[in-house]
């Protein structure tokens, strides 16, 4: 593995996991004592007796990466580096790199917004999936419904206003027979370019949103399956929303990682 000036050290890597899992002070994920023995590289409670060690009750329990390998993978990942880079940097498989890039992934913390004022909405369509997606014009705002068919039905249309428009807002779509009439299933008012006349006025924000996220897989995954398709597409609707989140790794964990006590 290289050493990039990006990654810290090991020491710096576990205080900072340290400072994000349990803060100022180190306490027992199950009773939540400060009574606290550190032997070697894990910890005991002397109230309830538990053994742990940082991540031991966080989604990174049983990791077998280094400490400076697992940061440089996490890097790869907030920061966009491709598949094969990732694996050319780290010298893992390609099987481990998208395993990792897949758990990053699925941490991704739940976030919804409900677009108001003016929205542009449109669908796109894979292999055997369709996506409905919406953006609050002018903002970075967005929401998405991920299908597992080959097409759109109506209903699902207005459930998806209904789960994140809010009322008397103006929508703007593409003039596909799923939103004829749609204002009379939730109060929007509701307005359609029509793309065989070339009108594409209040509808390219959303337009072109399509053509970002094309080429944020082809870039960033290269290739990926159905199965996948719905986290990576939530993940790159996080990124565009939240780009914050992934301007660090520390950002990342900040957000993702929290514990979790053994039942």
């Amino acid at each position: 593995m290289y050493t990039l000036n990006q990654i810290p050290s090991e020491t710096q890597i576990k205080k900072y996991i340290r400072s994000v899992v349990f803060g100022k002070n180190i306490f027992c994920p199950e009773c939540r004592s400060q009574k606290i023995i550190r032997y070697e590289t894990r910890y005991r409670c002397r109230t309830c007796r538990a053994k742990f060690t940082l991540i031991s009750h966080t989604w990174l329990k049983g990791m077998k990466l280094s400490w400076t390998t697992f940061w440089l993978i996490l890097w790869c990942w907030t920061t966009q580096v491709p598949v094969k880079q990732a694996i050319a940097l780290s010298k893992l498989s390609e099987e481990a790199v998208r395993r990792w890039y897949d758990l990053f992934r699925v941490h991704i913390p739940d976030n919804t917004f409900i677009l108001e004022r003016v929205i542009q909405m449109d669908e796109a369509y894979g292999k055997g999936w369709a996506l409905l997606m919406a953006k609050q014009k002018g903002t970075r705002r967005i929401a998405h419904t991920f299908i597992p068919a080959k097409s759109v039905q109506r209903h699902q249309a207005w459930q998806f206003l209904q789960q994140y428009v809010r009322p008397r807002s103006r929508l703007y779509t593409d003039g596909a027979m799923i939103y004829r009439g749609i204002e009379h299933w939730w109060p929007v008012r509701h307005r359609k370019d029509i793309h065989r006349k070339f009108e594409f006025t209040h509808t390219s924000e959303i337009e072109g949103m399509f053509g970002v996220f094309r080429t944020f897989v082809r870039r960033m995954y290269h290739h990926t399956t159905a199965e996948k398709m719905p986290e990576i597409v939530r993940e790159f609707c996080f990124r565009f929303s939240l780009p914050e989140m992934f301007q660090n790794p520390r950002f990342y964990l900040e957000k993702s990682l929290t514990l979790v006590p053994f039942d």
